[in-house]
C-alpha cells in the first residue's frame, strides 16, 4: 500500500501529510473534472449556435426569395381587376406572419436552457455534498 492509498482498516492510518495530499488530490481532480464538463458545454454550446445560424439564415434566403416570387405572382395574376385589393392583403399576410414568427422566436428564446446549465447543477451538487461531509 503506497502513501496515497486510503487506509482499508488492516493497515495503519495514513499521517497527517499524507491526508492533506489526498484531499488536495481529490479536489485537484474534482476541479479539473468540472472544467472539463464545463469546457465541453461550452463547445457543444458554441458549435451548436453556430449551426443554428447557418440554418436560421438559409431558410431566411430561401424563405424571402419564395415569398417575394409568390406576392409577384399574385399581384400579376390580380393586375386586372383587383390590384389594390391584391397588394392589402399581401401586404396583411405579411404583417400577420411577421408578428406570428416574431412571437415563436420570444417564446424559443424565454424556455432556452440557461447556458451551462448542466454545470452548474454538478457544482451544486459538489457543494451540498462536501457540506454534508463537513457536517456529518
Amino acid at each position: 500500500m503506497g502513501p496515497e492509498e486510503p487506509w482499508s482498516g488492516t493497515e495503519r492510518p495514513l499521517g497527517l501529510l499524507a491526508s492533506i495530499r489526498h484531499f488536495g488530490a481529490t479536489i485537484v481532480a474534482l476541479i479539473q473534472t468540472r472544467a472539463e464538463l464545463l469546457a465541453t458545454e461550452f463547445e457543444e454550446e458554441v458549435q451548436r449556435g453556430f449551426v443554428i445560424f447557418l440554418w436560421m439564415m438559409l431558410a431566411l434566403l430561401f424563405g424571402t426569395l419564395s415569398v417575394l416570387m409568390l406576392a409577384v405572382t399574385l399581384l400579376v395574376i390580380f393586375w386586372d381587376e383587383h390590384r389594390v385589393l391584391a397588394a392589402a392583403l399581401i401586404t396583411v399576410t405579411f404583417v400577420l406572419i411577421t408578428v406570428g414568427t416574431a412571437l415563436l422566436a420570444r417564446t424559443q428564446w424565454r424556455s432556452k436552457p440557461h447556458f451551462m446549465a448542466t454545470s452548474l447543477e454538478e457544482l451544486r451538487r459538489d457543494r451540498a455534498s462536501l457540506d454534508r461531509q463537513r457536517r456529518g
